[in-house]
């Protein structure tokens, strides 16, 4: 019987915060369908309509709050799957770095895109 091993500490906040993420994404990614591919069809996807959900402020922060635990659940998962594969060191710390700059990267510019569309740049 295989080992099992975990990097997460059972009850710490990256624990906790992978299953709180990951609920929020099923959730909202179940939004994003229905809303995208049942109220409007794939083929009635336009710019300007994207632009106009966009002035809804629920809508707004619901795609920023999607953005910020989608970039957050899929590093946090990926570090740890590699710290579960043996990453230690400075590998692991450059990894860790490498990892929050792209995600920081990928928030900001999501974040950019979502204010521009918007109209608030």
């Amino acid at each position: 019987m295989a080992e099992r091993y975990s990097s997460f500490t059972p009850g710490g906040t990256a624990w906790f915060l992978q299953r709180v993420t990951a609920a929020f994404l099923i959730v909202v990614l179940a939004f994003h369908f229905f809303l995208l591919h049942f109220v409007n069809h794939a083929s009635e996807i336009t710019f300007a309509g994207t632009q106009a959900r966009m002035e809804d402020v629920g809508y707004f922060l619901t795609m920023v709050l999607f953005l910020i635990a989608g970039a957050f659940h899929g590093v946090n998962g990926v570090y740890n799957a590699l710290v579960n594969q043996g990453l230690s060191g400075t590998p692991k710390k450059v990894v860790l770095a490498v990892l929050v700059i792209a995600a920081g990267l990928l928030i900001v510019q999501g974040v950019w895109v979502a204010l521009v569309m918007r109209g608030m740049i």
